[in-house]
């Protein structure tokens, strides 16, 4: 979006986006990037840490 007239109407309409979705943006553009099978294997990394999360969160406190 090199359009600054565009811009200065989607910010004006939006409002400046957060730096969460900034950094949403960011991480999908570079995971775009990635070959197919790097795509994969990140998605597979993901899945497990967060799998890894849950079961470290699901355990009683006592």
């Amino acid at each position: 979006m090199k359009n600054p007239t565009l811009i200065a109407e989607l910010h004006a309409k939006l409002g400046a986006p957060s730096s969460d979705a900034v950094e949403s943006l960011r991480l999908l553009k570079a995971f775009l990037k990635l070959a197919p099978g790097q795509r994969i294997e990140v998605v597979e990394l993901v899945e497990r840490l967060t799998s890894e999360h849950n079961s470290e969160t699901d355990r009683p406190l006592s």
